[in-house]
């Protein structure tokens, strides 16, 4: 299967973003032709050989569904990829995001659901007299 997604890649650096996109080829794991926004990687080298970078990530969107993961980047080569575990997870994460219904997101912190728990009643508590 031919399978290649587009996606949004962020380099995390210790001051600032790179942002750009690419295609995810879901058999393979490779990203290609990854395009760079208002960055040039030509003349300033790939973000992942800056002393300040800290990791990459990617994005992958269904209209405002998103699901996302890590990407490695290979430093001699310039290639984006996403390691074999993570393409495993990313391709069952991808499925269900595009079968979700409308209104419905991946992301547990998107729905609105508080994290906080609340407090257990004692198990004795007596009640007074």
């Amino acid at each position: 299967m031919d399978l290649k997604l587009p996606i949004a890649i962020t380099d995390e650096l210790t001051d600032s973003l790179v942002k750009s996109t690419g295609m995810l080829d879901l058999a393979s794991g490779e990203i290609r032709s990854v395009e760079y926004e208002d960055y040039d990687a030509s003349v300033m080298g790939l973000p992942a050989e800056d002393e300040g970078y800290e990791f990459t990530s990617g994005t992958l969107s269904n209209g405002k569904k998103e699901v996302e993961f890590g990407i490695q980047v290979d430093l001699v080569t310039g290639q984006y990829s996403v390691t074999p575990n993570e393409l495993l997870e990313l391709k069952g994460r991808a499925a269900k995001l595009f079968t979700l219904a409308p209104g419905e997101t991946t992301r547990p912190e998107a729905s609105g659901r508080s994290a906080t728990v609340k407090p257990a009643a004692p198990a004795n508590k007596r009640k007074p007299r």
